[in-house]
């Protein structure tokens, strides 16, 4: 069969899930059904998620969970947490209650500093391209002052602008590299229009005082966009408690405990292949919390683990370390968010989530995710020095095994109460179903 399709996107929905359904699938009947199944059943609601993103058949959802006790710089909070993986909304639960007990998480804004900039490659002599801009810079930002009034106004902004010789990498290279503020608003669309105006105004100028583009030295832009590089936009959020508050664990020293957890920190911050998973732990809490708001994780990852190699190799995000008998733990991430435009507004659970944190500014919500990406990482480790990572894993994901493997609300009841004394697994579910299925 003919898989190719024309037009497809001026298809209705209907007509879209009819030729996707009878063209990709052996039962046509049961295809449709399943899309049909994930649908809202408030029309309006699903008209609002139809329009997110184009071509949109049905919804995919995620378990969207909470985790209590989150005490941050004196205040408590409850994390809405949309996750798939199993064990990480209670283990993020379990290390809020812990440091709940021991004055809680303190996070700090370190700066709010955003990037973008305008790429254009010129062939002239450098001297009079310094000049050029040096002259302009103004008129430069005065091309931005429409998009910027009301942004201004909310105490943002653009903050520097200043030219890039960047021809040492690739020849004729340059840049405009602007820094800017966006208040409580992630900002992407207001930073990527303010780059276009200013390039077109370069563009502009660039033609009344430089040779042209056609006589090899004027200045041609290539692209105007906002980075997700953001290492001025940086919270950082830490825990410290007396060593002896840790409950000694096979016959472990609280001492001994705050070591082990140090020596796990320190092998991620030396050890690439373990400091991608070790992060990977702690963006485990914060892309639960950034997904439920209605942020962009695929931007925030980005951002981050670029952060984590600016040094030149991939390294920890976190850090641990005892002093004077406290055992201290941190980390600093680069966080650009919002809490205003986006899907703040549009999407139903994005706006109970702000609610359920009590609609934090940007700065406040920065400060709660950077604190679910340390609950997220001590909680990991504390489980890989003792018991291990699976003990807890396994039995959380139990539930996913038992409903794979088609259990009885009986048989789910009785598994529960078996395997508090039994170590998971898919053969031994297995087992235990044949056993009391008999």
């Amino acid at each position: 069969m003919d898989k190719r399709i024309e037009g497809f996107s001026k298809f209705t929905k209907a007509e879209k899930i009819e030729w996707i359904s009878h063209t990709h699938f052996n039962d046509p009947a049961k295809a449709k059904s399943k899309l049909s199944s994930y649908w809202n059943t408030n029309s309006d609601i699903q008209n609002i998620h139809d329009e997110f993103i184009e071509n949109t058949l049905t919804n995919f959802y995620l378990p969207l969970g909470v985790a209590p006790n989150f005490l941050i710089n004196g205040e408590t909070f409850t994390l809405p947490m949309v996750i798939e993986e199993s064990s990480v909304v209670a283990a993020a639960g379990n290390a809020a209650k812990f440091w709940q007990q021991r004055g809680g998480f303190h996070a700090e804004v370190l700066n709010t500093f955003k990037v973008g900039q305008v790429h254009f490659m010129y062939k002239g002599n450098p001297d009079l391209l310094h000049s050029f801009f040096k002259k302009n810079k103004a008129q430069l930002l005065y091309a931005t002052d429409d998009l910027s009034k009301k942004m201004k106004a909310r105490g943002g902004g653009i903050q520097s602008i200043e030219l890039v010789d960047k021809s040492l990498l690739i020849p004729n290279y340059y840049q405009l590299h602007l820094r800017f503020k966006t208040a409580d608003a992630m900002g992407a669309n207001f930073i990527n229009s303010c780059l276009e105006s200013i390039a077109l105004k370069l563009e502009q100028l660039a033609k009344q005082e430089l040779e042209s583009v056609k006589n090899g030295n004027g200045i041609e832009v290539v692209m105007s966009i906002l980075s997700n590089y953001v290492p001025e936009c940086l919270v950082r959020a830490s825990v410290q408690c007396p060593v002896s508050d840790f409950v000694p664990q096979k016959g472990w020293t609280g001492e001994a405990f705050a070591k082990k957890m140090v020596q796990a920190v320190e092998i991620a911050k030396q050890e690439p292949y373990r400091a991608v998973t070790h992060n990977k732990g702690i963006m485990n809490g914060v892309d639960a919390v950034v997904v439920a708001t209605g942020n962009d994780f695929r931007a925030v990852e980005a951002g981050v683990h670029a952060y984590a190699s600016k040094e030149g190799h991939y390294t920890s995000l976190s850090n641990a370390y005892v002093k004077n008998n406290l055992f201290c733990m941190e980390v600093t991430l680069p966080l650009a968010l919002g809490t205003v435009g986006g899907l703040t507004r549009l999407h139903p659970m994005v706006q109970w989530s702000l609610e359920l944190l009590g609609n934090p500014n940007a700065e406040t919500l920065m400060k709660i995710i950077a604190v679910a990406g340390l609950a997220q990482n001590f909680a990991a480790l504390r489980s890989l020095v003792t018991s291990g990572i699976q003990k807890g894993h396994m039995k959380m994901h139990l539930f996913n095994i038992l409903n794979q493997m088609g259990a009885t609300d009986l048989q789910k009841a009785e598994a529960i109460v078996y395997f508090k004394e039994h170590n998971v697994s898919v053969k031994a579910v297995g087992q235990f179903l044949q056993k009391t299925s008999l």
